[in-house]
């Protein structure tokens, strides 16, 4: 009876299904009946029992986190971020990242307006559904009512984190 035509591909498939003596009896008669063949046929065993070995031993995720498990923002964070979680920690808003507080807009509780001069442009929308906009100079010193609907906003100075 003819053997069988071997390929690589059978042999992992059957891998786990036939018996160990079975394999070396079918393998060592293939390789006598065809002797050119042999060095190229014992290279693949040797990688595919290498593969299969490694496979097994190998998990099945990795852990991208070098030993303490998955790194928090602030041990991740770098540059400007970075930045900014400090500044955050410390109970500072370095570059206004957050929802700007709303003022009642009186003498009382004028809108805060930083600034790292003296003086700066302000745009007011005087009513909620106004389309143009009332631009004017605020600067430095008490609060100042806009020219239009008189609403306050005060110049608070505001230094950079740099």
């Amino acid at each position: 009876m003819p053997a069988p035509h071997w390929s690589p591909h059978l042999s992992l498939r059957r891998f786990g299904v036939a018996s160990v003596q079975e394999t070396a009896v079918f393998r060592s008669r293939y390789l006598r009946e065809r002797p050119g063949v042999m060095a190229g046929r014992l290279l693949l065993r040797a990688c595919a029992t290498t593969l299969r070995s490694n496979v097994a031993l190998r998990p099945l995720y990795r852990s991208m986190a070098s030993g303490g498990g998955i790194p928090t923002d602030e041990e991740q964070a770098t540059g400007l971020e970075r930045r900014i979680i400090m500044g955050f920690k410390e109970g500072k808003d370095p570059y206004s990242v957050r929802v700007p507080k709303s003022y009642s807009a009186t003498k009382e509780d004028p809108q805060i307006v930083p600034c790292t001069g003296n003086k700066r442009l302000v745009g007011c929308l005087c009513e909620e559904d106004n389309t143009a906009i009332v631009w004017f100079w605020l600067h430095d010193g008490p609060s100042q009512r806009c020219p239009s609907c008189g609403a306050y906003y005060k110049l608070v100075h505001n230094e950079l984190p740099h």
